[in-house]
């Protein structure tokens, strides 16, 4: 008996031992990814605002650029990793139940090379999708190197997914919080597999930080606590953003159907009509296209008024949804929030010409925003609460952000709407059962 519970611990040892590796190896691949991601994008941006309104030849570049960046990725996918587009999210969530497979050997490479490419040639995706589903394989992959049992698996992928999250924005307790609160039903919950995604998630943020930086990834102001007397702005901020978690879910299924309608569509014209689109948007409106870590800076410090904060809006919307459904690795979490810091200054703009004695700040609702919007499309208000505190360092906005994250996903439940990932996971299903 006492030598069967020393087996047991010294198992539960080694589980948080090989959580740690997990960690290790996703916060390298996760500081890597962003190093080059981050070079990219500068290189993409300069190359974009050398073109002149004057000179059409000048246009040639960035045009071949963003063609290449979309053809590329979609061959990768298509060819070696047809589960490495989207997020991934779904994937792991799959694999979590024993319904999806996890072939690390084809999706770490080819999730990690493609990702590149489609983020860097300007669509409106993030970098969080492919170091989440990055971090479930190589939770994975440490099980198999070191010939772990099949028990290892949930714990295991589950620790990289939640380091995956931790290290895309220097967020480990947001990634603790989406394992435990979005994959709830896919993650077996005990003493010791929490705190293997602990450990994982701490690790790999740790990793990120040494190697990259220790700031917050949102660069903002941090402000006192809210005037408690116009707290209830934010509970029509959540039913705002309600409405926008339905239209947002909706339209991803829209693109997806119609872009696996036309798969049989040559993938270099795929990758000219959107690298086309792309390059354009981007010449004349930078601000457009890309995750929007960029455009999230300007829209904190003013720098757009408000009738283009609705057209940035609007078209940042559709492009989103327009990226994802084309099939490239990329993240939903980034452009989400980037809408949500759009919607939040917006619609706190507009109350500061009603109520300007209690406003400071509209960018208070901007911050409520990035936590509404993933509230009410995946449905998971409390990462998404946790998210945005993290992102911005914004700990004492935590009561207004309980307020309109839980309104958020409150009214667009009542009203219907599923959870973005549940949805996509069992869109795939259906997609394999026709094949």
């Amino acid at each position: 008996m006492i030598s069967r519970f020393h087996k047991t611990d010294n198992q539960n040892i080694t589980l948080l031992f090989f959580a740690f590796l997990v960690g290790l190896a996703v916060g390298v691949f996760g500081a890597v990814f962003r190093i080059i991601i981050n070079y990219i994008d500068n290189f993409r941006l300069g190359l974009f605002s050398n073109a002149s309104t004057s000179d059409f030849t000048s246009w040639l570049w960035p045009i071949l650029f963003a063609i290449v960046g979309v053809s590329v990725s979609l061959f990768l996918v298509k060819r070696y990793a047809p589960e490495s587009s989207g997020s991934g999210v779904q994937e792991i969530e799959g694999a979590l139940d024993g319904i999806r497979p996890v072939r690390w050997k084809r999706v770490i490479p080819v999730k990690f090379i493609a990702s590149l490419f489609s983020l860097g040639s300007g669509l409106l995706l993030g970098r969080e999708g492919p170091t989440i589903q990055i971090g479930g394989n190589i939770g994975k992959m440490i099980k198999d190197i070191f010939k772990q049992s099949d028990e290892e698996n949930n714990p295991l992928v589950s620790a990289g997914a939640a380091a995956g999250l931790a290290s895309a924005f220097n967020a480990p307790f947001s990634g603790i919080i989406f394992v435990i609160e979005e994959m709830h039903g896919h993650f077996k919950f005990n003493f010791y597999s929490l705190a293997a995604i602990m450990i994982g998630s701490g690790t790999a943020d740790f990793v990120v930080r040494a190697l990259t930086s220790s700031r917050a990834v949102i660069q903002m102001t941090v402000f006192p606590q809210v005037n408690l007397y116009y707290l209830w702005l934010f509970i029509v901020l959540g039913l705002v953003f309600s409405l926008v978690g339905i239209i947002y879910n909706k339209l991803i299924f829209v693109a997806l159907n119609f872009f696996e309608n036309i798969e049989k569509t040559p993938i270099i014209v795929i990758g000219a009509l959107v690298g086309l689109i792309l390059a354009i948007t981007g010449i004349f409106y930078p601000d457009m296209i890309g995750s929007g870590y960029g455009t999230i800076s300007k829209a904190l410090n003013n720098s757009f008024g408000l009738s283009f904060l609705l057209v940035l809006f609007f078209v940042r919307l559709f492009l989103s949804i327009f990226s994802y459904g084309i099939g490239v690795p990329g993240g939903i979490f980034a452009p989400m929030l980037t809408l949500g810091v759009i919607l939040g200054m917006l619609y706190g703009n507009i109350m500061q010409i009603f109520f300007p004695d209690i406003i400071v700040s509209s960018s208070v609702f901007a911050v409520a925003g990035m936590a509404a919007i993933f509230a009410s499309t995946v449905r998971a208000p409390l990462t998404g609460l946790v998210l945005a505190i993290e992102m911005t360092s914004n700990f004492e906005l935590i009561l207004p952000l309980i307020i309109t994250t839980v309104t958020a996903s409150a009214v667009t439940t009542l009203m219907g709407n599923k959870p973005i990932y549940t949805s996509l996971l069992r869109h795939t299903l259906e997609k394999e059962n026709k094949k």
